[in-house]
């Protein structure tokens, strides 16, 4: 069973949109997925609780005593929101569970710097090459400064760059309402859809 985790050491730089719209996906392709909220402040769980019953189902996953469980029995895919500062103990937890690791970073030197250590942390604790890690920009506009600052500093580490998700209102819309990407018509997020193509063919590889 594929367990996705969503992390980063800084708060506020998109976790819970990107776990979201992958769990959002996966149902929408038909699979048997958990949403798990590690994150303390349930933003997950929250944004379970407006999803409507209509639509394809995400399952929760409840915490047990601030440890990390399994997921139940009949999950072919689950995604992991973690909170901010995921380190030592509870990051080693995390990463025995884990099969892909993505880092959401939004292009701002103090984003950047305060990412690089934990890169280098998830890089070290994975098991061999069994874990995959990637980044991915968020909240980036393509061809400026920012964005090339993110370009250099990935180019210090050993972990791809997946693209680049644009500053857009169409996650908050959605968001407030339990939705995702997938759950409206293509046509109204088309241009997001097309930015999403690189990460979902890193998360289904």
């Amino acid at each position: 069973m594929p367990v996705i985790v969503v992390a980063n050491p800084k708060g506020g730089v998109g976790k819970s949109t990107l776990s979201t719209n992958i769990a959002g996906y996966l149902a929408q392709a038909g699979h048997a997925v958990m949403l798990g909220d590690v994150d303390r402040q349930q933003s997950a769980r929250t944004w379970l609780s407006l999803r409507p019953a209509n639509l394809p189902t995400i399952a929760g996953w409840e915490l047990n005593h601030d440890e990390i469980v399994r997921p139940p029995k009949g999950t072919t895919h689950a995604v992991l929101d973690t909170p901010a500062g995921l380190h030592g103990k509870r990051l080693d937890e995390v990463m025995k569970l884990a099969d892909k690791v993505l880092v959401p970073l939004q292009p701002s030197i103090f984003d950047i710097h305060a990412t690089h250590a934990f890169v280098r942390e998830l890089l070290a604790r994975r098991r061999g090459d069994k874990v995959s890690i990637a980044i991915v920009g968020m909240r980036v506009r393509d061809g400026t400064i920012s964005a090339d600052q993110l370009r250099s500093f990935l180019e210090t580490l050993q972990v791809p760059l997946l693209g680049f998700l644009r500053d857009t209102q169409n996650y908050v819309h959605l968001a407030a309402r339990g939705l995702t990407l997938w759950d409206v018509a293509p046509s109204r997020v088309e241009r997001d859809l097309e930015q999403w193509q690189p990460l979902l063919q890193w998360l289904e590889a």
